[in-house]
């Protein structure tokens, strides 16, 4: 054979080889990645090609499918009360990638999730029914929030404290999710809500952490009484008054001058609010001790899972006794969202022990088999002793019978509570947060809830922004859903 020929040869078959290889490794190896592509629309197509499963509160879905009139996606996520669920459900949408129970459940909902599949759809190839997302959320009381919190910029969370199942999850301005699921209107809608100042995309139930003011009160309260630095809640606490801040010519001073913050034991101080006990009661502690039991009620826990992922609550480290001080009334660098000090709450409520905050109930396949019980693993924690979450209790009670937080108060409820007016800005220059986190216990039946409310933001005067005037009243008409049966 040429010469010619034969390097012609050899160079066209290895051009073959390269190309096969090159088809196998496509096929084999970059096959899943391609099809994974979010900018494949095949997946939107197979997505919407039939009816999603639902997300479903107290035997209802609040989630359904359309027919469209035209296009490959042949259907579209629809929803009902969809600003008063967004908070739960998040969106499906033929143009973003899905989020909350929406995203965690995508494969459920569209019928790929293995679980769903049938010896029959294993021979035929075809797409498995899909299944549907149980929610724990009590629609009385998540309605019972979104009204209560109205105009208001804010979040609440209540949870059961004897199983941990949340009953509301709620962010206001809301959204309805509706407006992102069609593919020829989504755009639109997605600039408009990206752009509103008050950022409606944003769960600030699970998802804002702030300073959570005098609320965190609760956990230096916690630490001092597992720690034996006060034996009870009525002893005397060494707290001058004025505090002067460790290292500094500051004094911190108290919302209420009259009050009898001086040396005033843990229970007087919860019902005062007093600043000066609690920031000395916090340097006394020690940084160490009080991040040890902000860290036992779940701050700094960076994988908070309800299942959405709620973002981190933050006790600091690393400063000094006056910053220590400040972090006891919860200010200079500790937030916390409404999920976390409702967690806070339910803790106290339920003897000290936490049981794992969730608001899914079970997911099931299309006929209503049960895949997974999210209730039967639900963890529980020890926090502190029972002893020290009656101790607690008691002092919350006296909070809402006659302390700061009586607009809490509920006839047939014992109802334990604690306010919080957290500064804003720089030497405080913008309009405070306004908190309350409580727990209310039916004095006939004994049913219990732990709720957490946080205003960011309202139509009340500076001088009327405190606890227990916008945020107690949401709070109340929660616990009052939930402890009306």
């Amino acid at each position: 054979m040429n010469k010619t020929i034969r390097r012609a040869s050899v160079f066209a078959l290895l051009l073959v080889l390269a190309l096969l290889m090159r088809a196998t490794w496509v096929q084999f190896y970059d096959g899943k990645a391609l099809a994974d592509d979010k900018d494949n629309r095949r997946n939107a197509i197979q997505t919407y090609a039939a009816p999603l499963g639902n997300i479903v509160v107290a035997g209802n879905a609040v989630t359904g499918s359309a027919r469209t009139s035209g296009g490959d996606l042949a259907y579209k996520r629809t929803y009902k009360d969809g600003a008063l669920y967004a908070a739960v459900t998040g969106y499906a949408s033929q143009s973003y990638a899905p989020t909350q129970l929406e995203g965690i459940y995508q494969d459920l909902l569209n019928g790929t999730d293995t679980r769903l599949k049938t010896v029959m759809d294993t021979v035929t190839g075809e797409r498995a029914a899909p299944g549907d997302v149980i929610t724990t959320i009590d629609p009385d009381v998540q309605k019972a929030a979104y009204d209560a919190l109205g105009d208001k910029k804010g979040g609440a969370v209540a949870i059961d404290p004897k199983t941990g199942r949340i009953l509301a999850v709620v962010s206001t301005p809301s959204y309805d999710p509706a407006t992102l699921t069609d593919a020829n209107t989504a755009g639109s809608a997605w600039k408009r809500l990206n752009a509103d100042p008050d950022k409606p995309l944003t769960n600030r139930g699970l998802r804002q952490p702030l300073p959570p003011g005098s609320t965190f009160k609760l956990v230096v309260a916690a630490a001092a009484l597992e720690d034996g630095l006060y034996p009870n809640v009525d002893e005397r606490t060494e707290s001058p008054d004025p505090y002067r801040l460790p290292g500094t010519t500051r004094d911190l001073a108290n919302e209420n001058t009259s009050a009898p913050c001086e040396n005033a034991s843990i229970r007087t101080a919860l019902r005062y609010s007093c600043n000066n006990v609690f920031a000395k009661m916090a340097v006394d502690l020690g940084q160490d001790k009080v991040k040890a039991m902000a860290d036992k009620f779940g701050f700094d826990d960076d994988k908070r899972d309800v299942p959405v992922r709620a973002y981190t609550s933050v006790y600091p480290s690393g400063m000094d006794d006056a910053q220590t001080a400040l972090s006891g009334i919860g200010q200079f660098d500790v937030t916390a969202t409404p999920l976390q000090l409702a967690m806070v709450s339910a803790a106290i409520a339920n003897g000290g022990e936490l049981v794992s905050p969730h608001m899914v109930s079970q997911i099931t396949d299309s006929g209503g088999d049960v895949l997974q019980n999210y209730d039967d693993s639900a963890g529980r924690t020890r926090i502190v002793s029972s002893t020290t979450a009656e101790q607690l209790r008691s002092a919350m009670q006296t909070v809402v019978e006659q302390g700061t937080g009586t607009n809490a108060r509920i006839p047939g409820v014992t109802v334990g509570g604690k306010t919080g007016t957290a500064q804003h800005g720089e030497n405080n220059s913008k309009t405070p947060y306004a908190w309350f986190t409580s727990y209310g216990t039916s004095d006939t039946s004994g049913k219990e809830v732990a709720v957490a409310v946080m205003v960011e933001q309202s139509d009340a005067a500076r001088s009327e922004v405190s606890g227990n005037g916008l945020a107690a009243p949401v709070a109340q008409a929660m616990m009052r859903a939930a402890l009306k049966r």
